[in-house]
């Protein structure tokens, strides 16, 4: 990374970003994190030395804001994301429209590599609103920065990742666990620590750029059998109802409505559970990049610990 010595992290604060930043203070470089809240950036800066890791406040539908929050970074890596459309924030202005700009005013500004974190979902046929704006995103980063990196994860999971740590917490007050659709959706879960990795790695090698990379674990679970890990992980005994389709539907409809700051699930990711989540044939992946994809089983055991009783929270800085 020898050309690199300022690069510009949009969704450095999330749960993929957080893992990016902290690789990339490794290797000596300073790094931009543009936010709407500065103050939740501030935990990130312990992970560098003073004054290599910089929070900026950063409205991302500005193209002034955006133009600073840039600077003259050599690179730029996009993480920004939504689960579930709420208010303004929906997925075609977040996972489109921001990517776009982000991708235009980093091509201005002279940006070297840009990185653009999609999913393995992302589908223009798809009837999920997520997995198609997830596609129209990809295609509108291509249009305005061609060489731009492009990574779509499968399942991430680590610490603090969505998946396993809400059902892991559903176990411990419900009597049974939802099969949504039979339980049949495949998943290849990747560590979280394996995807920034792949981010940071494909920085310096020239022959990554206008590359599609799919990250994916070593192995490729059902979802009930990710349920029944997560209760072998927890010592716990719960009964599986099966949810069909329409019924799942009709349940996440139901999530949406309550006053929750975030829904348990929506009627588009049930939409998105049709189609299993695992590496496309042919397509490059971890292996391409000399990375071995970390087992789910070494890692999940870690932090879903303190789910039993008398966990040991401290098992989550293992993780880092």
């Amino acid at each position: 990374m020898s050309f690199l010595k300022q690069i510009t992290v949009f969704g450095g604060t999330g749960f993929i970003g957080r893992y990016v930043v902290q690789r990339l203070a490794k290797e000596g470089l300073t790094i931009r994190v543009p936010t709407r809240d500065t103050e939740n950036a501030l935990s990130l800066k312990p992970a560098g030395n003073v004054g290599q890791i910089i929070p900026i406040g950063c409205s991302t539908k500005s193209d002034s804001a955006v133009a600073k929050a840039i600077g003259p970074s050599q690179a730029v890596i996009n993480l920004l994301g939504i689960l579930f459309e709420r208010g303004r924030n929906t997925f075609r202005s977040v996972h489109v429209e921001t990517a776009a700009r982000i991708a235009r005013i980093a091509k201005e500004q002279g940006a070297h590599n840009f990185v653009h974190v999609s999913a393995i979902s992302a589908d223009s046929s798809s009837k999920s609103k997520y997995a198609q704006s997830k596609a129209a995103g990809e295609m509108a980063v291509q249009t305005f920065f061609p060489e731009a990196i492009i990574f779509r994860p499968s399942l991430v999971f680590g610490a603090e990742d969505n998946f396993f740590n809400l059902f892991a917490s559903l176990a411990r007050f419900l009597p049974f666990l939802p099969l949504i659709g039979g339980g049949a959706t495949r998943f290849q879960p990747v560590f979280v620590g394996d995807v920034a990795d792949a981010i940071t790695k494909t920085l310096s090698q020239t022959e990554a750029r206008g590359q599609i990379y799919e990250l994916g674990g070593p192995q490729i679970y059902s979802f009930r059998a990710l349920l029944e890990l997560i209760l072998l992980e927890t010592n716990r005994r719960r009964s599986f109802i099966n949810l069909p389709w329409p019924l799942a539907k009709l349940h996440a409809g139901l999530h949406e409505l309550l006053p929750l700051p975030r829904p348990l699930i929506t009627r588009d990711q049930v939409e998105m559970l049709k189609t299993d989540a695992v590496i496309h044939p042919h397509t490059k992946t971890l292996y391409d990049l000399g990375i071995n994809p970390t087992a789910l089983e070494l890692i999940l055991p870690l932090y879903l610990k303190r789910f039993r009783a008398g966990g040991d929270l401290s098992v989550l800085e293992q993780t880092l």
